[in-house]
Parts: structure tokens; C-alpha cells; sequence
């Protein structure tokens, strides 16, 4: 019996690698092919690096490929401002929903679900008045597009931050503090969000990697990011496309690696310890300096 359970283990652990390393080959034969062009030599023969050492040289890069760092300039701002953007409306959103009106978190998940079935072209068609308006009073930058990306990240941000609350007693720790003098600032400053930390860096990083990726809202709003300026450039000198959508991949992949890490620091003092302390240190958390019953 222990020898026919020790048999099934070897099939199970070689049919595991078997589909492990197809799904390696799967993935990453396209990705040697891609580095494989881009070393081409003159006239496909031999083998030169002077695609990666254009590439890497800032200046020349700005100078030859001014659209290239056009989108990636774009891409970098909408990164950082779609970030904030979901951010701020995010934690404070689910915090209190989750505090004060519980009831409502089927329709909250339902709304930040929604986009998942939304096809992009249909969220064009939709943006489009609204995006004649926001062009006609306040320009028409690449960086408004930072509203529409808000939407598209919305699904994963709230699954992220979600889990994070799930993992905590926010009501607890909101009470705690309320308690102790603290304004409602204070406790989304300093109970809520370092107990989030995790989640709101999960959310941030999956953002960043979809901003980077995005390219079908920015092509039919005609505006440069780092996707669109791709498709351009490979019209004009494919090999540099192929080598900068190498990198952005590389960018990507270690930014969804770097998941695994998020949080993994040596945690200090939480904040439901410094809510136990001593009443005498209490009045630290109000930001009124209000006497402690």
C-alpha cells in the first residue's frame, strides 16, 4: 500500500513539472523570439546590440524617438495620477461603508465590479461626451485619461483593499480610537490605513502594471502613452518597438513579483497596541488636543 501511494506521488510530481515547464515554453518561447529579432544583425544575419545600446541611451532615445518619450512621460503621470485618484477615493469609501453602512457593500462591490464587463470600446463610447466637455474647459491633455483609468482599475483596487479590511476589525479599532479623542482623520490616518498598508500597496502596484499596459482607450481618444507610442514606432523601426515592449513586460512582471514582498517588513508597533497603552499617552492620538474624558 505504501509503495502503490509512493508511485502515485512520483506521477503526480512529474505530470506537475510536465505542465509547469509547458507552460514556461507556452509563455516565454514568444518572449525569446521577441529579444532574438531584436539582436539581429544588418539584413537579419549575425548578431548586433546596437537596439539596446540606442535604447538605453537617454539622450539619443529623446532625440531620434521623440514619441517614445512623449508616451512614456504620459504613461509615468497617468500611472501616478490614477494611482491617487483611486486611492483617495477608495479607503475612505469602503472605511466608512464598512463603519456606518454595512448595508451597502453589495452595491459598492457591484459598481467597482462593473467594468470587469464592460468592454473598453463600449467605455469610449460612453466617455466620449464626457471627455468633449473635460477637453473643451480644461484642455486636452494625455492626463485626463487618468479618470477613465481609475475606472478600469477599480475591480482589482477594490478586491485588494477589500481583503485588506476583511483581514482587520476595522469597527473595533474606529471605536478604539473614537474613543480616545480621535477625529475621523485621524483614525483613516493613523488606525486604518498603516493596518492597509499591504492592501493599498497591492492596489497600487496592480494599477501601475495596468496603466503601463493600456492601450485601447488611449488609441480611440487619440493620445500618446507608452502603448500607442509602441504601435507607432514599430511602423518606423520595429526593432526598438520590439525591444521596448520587452522592457515594459520586464517592468511589469517585477512589479507583480515584487506582491509577494509587499508587507513583509518587520512590523512595529500595531495600532491596536497603542491604543492599549496607558491612558496617560492616550491624548497622542487626538489631533485636538482635546481633554480625555
Amino acid at each position: 500500500m505504501t509503495g502503490q501511494r509512493a508511485a502515485v506521488r512520483r506521477r503526480q510530481t512529474v505530470l506537475r513539472w510536465l505542465v509547469i515547464m509547458a507552460a514556461l515554453v507556452f509563455f516565454f518561447l514568444p518572449l525569446v523570439g521577441a529579444f532574438e529579432f531584436t539582436t539581429q544583425g544588418p539584413g537579419g544575419t549575425g548578431r548586433s546590440a546596437d537596439t539596446w545600446r540606442r535604447l538605453f541611451d537617454i539622450d539619443a532615445i529623446s532625440v531620434e524617438y521623440p514619441v517614445l518619450r512623449r508616451g512614456f512621460l504620459a504613461s509615468v503621470g497617468l500611472a501616478v495620477i490614477t494611482v491617487v485618484l483611486m486611492l483617495a477615493l477608495l479607503v475612505p469609501t469602503m472605511t466608512w461603508v464598512r463603519l456606518r453602512l454595512p448595508g451597502l457593500s453589495r452595491t459598492v462591490e457591484f459598481i467597482c465590479l462593473l467594468p470587469l464587463t464592460v468592454p473598453a470600446i463600449v467605455l469610449v463610447v460612453g466617455l466620449t461626451p464626457v471627455y468633449a466637455w473635460v477637453y473643451y474647459l480644461l484642455g486636452s491633455s494625455a492626463l485626463w485619461l487618468g479618470l477613465a483609468y481609475v475606472v478600469l482599475v477599480l475591480p482589482y483596487a477594490y478586491r485588494s483593499i477589500d481583503a485588506g479590511l476583511r483581514a482587520i476589525d476595522v469597527r473595533t479599532l474606529a471605536e478604539a480610537a473614537r474613543s480616545l479623542g480621535a477625529s475621523w482623520f485621524t483614525v483613516l490616518r493613523r488606525i486604518v490605513l498603516p493596518n492597509l498598508r499591504t492592501a493599498v500597496l497591492s492596489a497600487s502596484f496592480l494599477s501601475v502594471a495596468l496603466v503601463l499596459g493600456e492601450f485601447t482607450i488611449a488609441y480611440l481618444f487619440s493620445k500618446k502613452n507608452l502603448q500607442v507610442a509602441m504601435f507607432e514606432l514599430g511602423k518606423s523601426d520595429a526593432k526598438i518597438s520590439v525591444a521596448v515592449g520587452l522592457v515594459a513586460l520586464a517592468f511589469g512582471f517585477a512589479v507583480l513579483f515584487a506582491l509577494s514582498f509587499v508587507g513583509t517588513s518587520p512590523p512595529g508597533i500595531s495600532p491596536l497596541a497603542r491604543l492599549r497603552r496607558p491612558r496617560a499617552d492616550a491624548g497622542s492620538l487626538s489631533d485636538d488636543k482635546e481633554p480625555v474624558p
